[in-house]
Formats: structure tokens, sequence, C-alpha cells
């Protein structure tokens, strides 16, 4: 079997994949593949939609402001998604961005914004996120697009917290301990538990954050050393840990 080509450009589009349907793309897609990337009628893309795989395309004729993909045959089957949900305070724009594209690459099936009282930034641009986890998804040869979630307050979603999905506390005031280990130790009973990861705001959670926060049901605490990390750096961080231990990275 020929090795996998991740250098191949990518493509997510919504439509139902098969052998001999026909894509026809939005006005930025067929911008970004006839303009940008200086693609022509007869040249081949591969294109995913979270749920049929992914397919060998070709560029069929169109126009010159409008692409047409012409769908082969599957070079991938559709491979599930890790259930891991990634929960943050939302941070500025540029950064924010930046934590987005690096969380769905990390394996985040779900991005949820999340309101502390130390939150800097109250407002998210959903749609944002949301074309930066289809960038990630595209650029990183994921299958699966990452939902994302409308912001919602930290004690609502603590009081609804369901008791099937651990949530992995990242806590700047717990024991610095090698977290790996623990991890292990604490779901050594659950070979593929749905988890969560929880990074707070720049400034900390307060005292009745974390107390509200420890008294969910198998809350694990983790400690990501002995440094102050910005946001977005915890975010790679805390999921590296958690993959290597707990998630799709186990051997």
């Amino acid at each position: 079997m020929p090795r996998y080509d991740f250098a191949a450009t990518r493509l997510f589009v919504p439509q139902p994949l098969a052998a001999g349907a026909v894509v026809d793309l939005e006005r930025d897609q067929s911008n970004y593949i006839l303009n940008v990337l200086r693609l022509r009628e007869g040249d081949t893309i591969l294109v995913f939609n979270g749920r049929d795989g992914e397919w060998s395309a070709r560029i069929a004729p169109g126009t010159r402001k409008s692409a047409r993909l012409e769908i082969s045959e599957q070079a991938r089957a559709q491979q599930p998604a890790c259930d891991l949900h990634y929960l943050f305070a939302p941070i500025k724009h540029a950064r924010l961005d930046y934590m987005a594209q690096k969380a769905v690459e990390m394996g985040a099936s779900k991005l949820q914004p999340v309101l502390t009282r130390r939150t800097q930034v109250q407002r998210v641009n959903l749609e944002r996120l949301q074309a930066n986890a289809i960038e990630a998804a595209e650029q990183c040869g994921i299958m699966t697009i990452a939902d994302v979630a409308e912001p919602i307050d930290l004690e609502r979603i603590l009081r609804d917290w369901p008791a099937a999905r651990r949530l992995v506390f990242c806590d700047e005031d717990a024991a610095i301990a090698e977290p790996v280990q623990m991890l292990r130790h604490a779901v050594a009973d659950t070979p593929a538990p749905a988890l969560a990861v929880l990074i707070g705001p720049e400034g900390g959670f307060d005292d009745a954050e974390r107390k509200m926060i420890n008294a969910v049901p198998g809350v694990i605490g983790i400690s990501l050393g002995p440094r102050i990390l910005r946001a977005d750096t915890a975010a790679v961080a805390a999921l590296a840990v958690v993959q290597a231990a707990i998630g799709d990275w186990r051997g």
C-alpha cells in the first residue's frame, strides 16, 4: 500500500461523498483552489466531510470563478474521533486562533468556551473559531471537524456535568507531580474514557471556582509543571499530556 501523502491539498466539504459524486465548491473555496493554489482542470486534491472518509477528487470543467470536483476513489476510510472535549476561558483573537488550531491538531473533538470570573474576553466569534478548526483539520490530515459550542458559564457546565466524562483539571495550585502516571492510574479501569480538559483564564481560577471544580465526581487535578504558562501554551501542554497518558496516543 503506498504511503499516504500528507502534503497533498486537502479540503473540507459538507456534501456527501461517494464515487462518481459531483461537488460544487463555494466561492471562497473556488478562489482558493483556482487563484491561490492555481490548480486547473484535471488536477487532483483530497476532500473529506467528517462522515464518509477521505476521497480523491478531480477538478472538473467549471467557470473561471467556480470550481467543480468529481469524486473518484476513497483514499482513507472514516476514522472515529478521540472523545476529547477542550474547555477554555476565551482569550484575545490572535492567540485564540492559535489555541483553537493547536487544540484540534492535538485531537480535541469539541471546543467549549467557558466564562469564568477572571475571563478577559466575554464574546467569542464562533464562525472564526469553526474556521480555525476546519483549517487545522485540512492541514493536518484530521478526518473529523471539531464541534464548536456556545460559551457557557463555568458554574452551569459544572452543575450539569455528565458522570460518564472524566474531567482533567489543569490546576496551577496542584502539587507538582508526574502527570502522565497520575492520569494513567486514575483511569486504569477505563480503557477508553470520555475525556474533557479544563484550562483556566490568564489570572487563574478563584478559590470558589476551584472548589466547584474539585467537587465534580471523578475530577482529576494535575499540574503542568513549575513554570507559569500562557493559556495558549497550556492548551498544547495539557492536551499532549492527556493524549500520551490516557488518550489515543497510547500504544
